[in-house]
Order: structure tokens, then sequence, then C-alpha cells
């Protein structure tokens, strides 16, 4: 197993500062833009966040600005970008801020790590963007990469592991640029050190410093847990339209997208007779659509029922197109069938 060294990071820093990307989180971010950030990419693409990372700041440009929102307000503003447990945490931790901290960040890890929805990694980056800590912050993207570079089959999924990787890079990080150092083990895993076999070892500026390079066994790291198959729900999803309105209800809060709008649906697999039997009002039926959550796939099959008579189903209520694209989040797993609200 091969070894870090201060020349493979001297080399990083180099290409990181003239090849990073310009993005709306760098410059020189606040903490509270650094931690935003952060949490909306946990799990999703740069390109992605983007356009909501700025939307986001300009609604809510300070911590203390997002704890007195309201909370549909902060779901609305996520709505499409999924796992809204981190929407939510964020609004509970800025709250915490703004009682308890008066509105700044502190630039402790221990305190920042009992807020709600900030471990170590997301702690890490706050402390070495925004503050100038040595704190490291260990992704999936350094997991990759560290575990490329020295050869080292260690389980990316241990938390004793991501703290081990953590102590092996604090030495390295330079004062002045733990920024720069933090964002520069991003890009390299984001733009060049890819996952499988998408790896551009040609661009790579610490080819050279690569263990598994050598090798030629970089799709072996890091080493993978088998992940148990995905759980496959079959669902029905009812378009109800009545007086140009059109009806949802609130889900369970607790369980799968807990406490969010939803379309009316239901589990199973149901004819056009057995939507006959539950709406009053002429049916047709909609494509079919699938969505794939972490540890589930729905599959989808959707009517549109123009309601001769309002249901009286617990829970409905019924909203315009306009107050629904306006006030109400509705999870991407909807999409399919949201666009025939209107």
């Amino acid at each position: 197993m091969k070894t870090l060294s201060q020349e493979l990071f001297n080399r990083l820093l180099d290409w990181y500062d003239r090849n990073k990307r310009v993005l709306p989180w760098r410059g020189a971010p606040s903490p509270y833009e650094v931690w935003v950030s952060e949490i909306m990419l946990q799990q999703t693409r740069v390109e992605t966040v983007k356009p909501y990372f700025t939307r986001w700041i300009a609604a809510f440009p300070t911590v203390k600005d997002l704890a007195e929102a309201d909370e549909e307000k902060v779901l609305k503003l996520w709505e499409g970008l999924g796992y809204y447990s981190r929407a939510r945490n964020l609004h509970k931790a800025a709250k915490i801020v703004a009682e308890e901290h008066g509105g700044n960040l502190p630039c402790d890890k221990k305190i920042l790590q009992k807020l709600p929805g900030i471990g170590a990694y997301t702690a890490g980056a706050i402390l070495s963007i925004a503050f100038g800590l040595p704190e490291p912050a260990v992704d999936g993207n350094v997991l990759r990469v560290i575990s490329r570079l020295t050869a080292d089959p260690f389980d990316v999924m241990k938390n004793e592991v991501r703290a081990d990787i953590a102590d092996r890079l604090r030495p390295f990080m330079p004062d002045g640029k733990t920024s720069d150092f933090t964002q520069a083990l991003f890009e390299l895993g984001a733009l060049i050190c890819l996952p499988d076999r998408d790896y551009r070892c040609d661009a790579c500026p610490v080819r050279d410093f690569c263990e598994a390079c050598a090798e030629n066994k970089q799709d072996r790291y890091p080493v993978r847990p088998i992940k148990n198959p995905k759980k496959d729900e079959t669902l029905t999803i009812f378009v109800l339209e009545y007086n140009g309105k059109f009806a949802l209800k609130k889900r369970p809060e607790k369980g799968l997208l807990a406490g969010l709008y939803e379309l009316p649906n239901v589990y199973g697999d149901l004819t056009e007779q057995d939507a006959l039997s539950l709406y009053d009002g002429d049916v047709r039926p909609l494509p079919a659509a699938k969505h794939v959550f972490t540890h589930i796939v729905w599959n989808m099959k959707g009517y549109f029922v123009a309601l001769k008579k309002p249901p009286e189903s617990e829970g409905l209520f019924f909203v315009s197109p306009e107050e629904l694209l306006r006030e109400y989040s509705l999870p991407s797993a909807f999409s399919a069938y949201k666009k025939y609200c209107k």
C-alpha cells in the first residue's frame, strides 16, 4: 500500500488552481453558503444543485432568514431535489443556530456535529472551506481518490475508515489553503477519478503517485460491499380533477416521503373498473412510470379522473394548478403525473 506525500498534494493544488470550475458556492463563501451547498450536493449532481442553490440563497440569504421561514416554503424550494430530510434538517439546524449562536455557524467541530443533518464530512467542509481550519472533509469522492492512490481496499461504508482517512490527510493541509485542499480533492474525484471504469487517468495530475494506476487496477478500488436488491412496489396513481382543481393529500409524518404532499394513490395494479369503483367520474388511463428510491422501486400506473362530484376520501383537498406550482411541494416520485394537473 502506497503512502501519501506532500509532493502529491502540491501537484494536486497546482492542478486545482488552473482547472477549478466556477460554481455559485465558490469564491469566498460564507459558512452558511458552504453548509447549504454541501447538504444539497449529498447524493445529487453539481449541475442539478446549481439553480437550487441560487434560488435558495435568494430566498434565504442568511441563517436567520431560513430559521424564520415557513416549513412549506422551505420544502417548496427543495422540490425535486429528493431526500427531503435534508431540507428539514437544514431548517431545524438554522433555528438552533439562530437561537443559540446568534445566527452564526460555530467554528467548532463538536458543536457543528450536534446540529441536525451535520456529520463529520459536512463539519469538515464548513471548517476547512469557510473557516480555513485544517479539518478534512471525507466524502465518497475523497474515499475513491485515496483508495486508488494508495491501493487500499478499505471498506468505504465504515465510519472508522472515514475517520482514519481524515487523520491521514490532516498533516498535509497547508495553512491558508485548506479550502483549496478540500475542494481540490472533491474536484479530482468529480472530474477525473470517476467511479467504475469511467476514470480519466490520462488527464490526472497525480497519476504518477497512484498505486492503482501503476498496477492497472483502478476499477478494483474502492472495494464496495454487495448491496441488497431493491424492493419492488406497485402503485396506482390518481390525477383527480374537479372544477379545474386537483386533489392532493399529505403523507404520514413517519416513513418514506414523510409529511410531504402527494397525489392520491393506492398500492396494487388497479384496473380501469377498479378506478371507477373508487371514484365517480370519467376515467382515462395514463402512461406507466417508475421511480427509484434508495431501497425501493415504485412501479406506477395512473388514471386521470374527471370527477362528477368530490370524493369523501379523508385527507383529500383540491388546489388549482397555480397553487400547486406556487405553494405545494410534490416529490419527484410523482413528477410523471404532476404534469397532468393543468
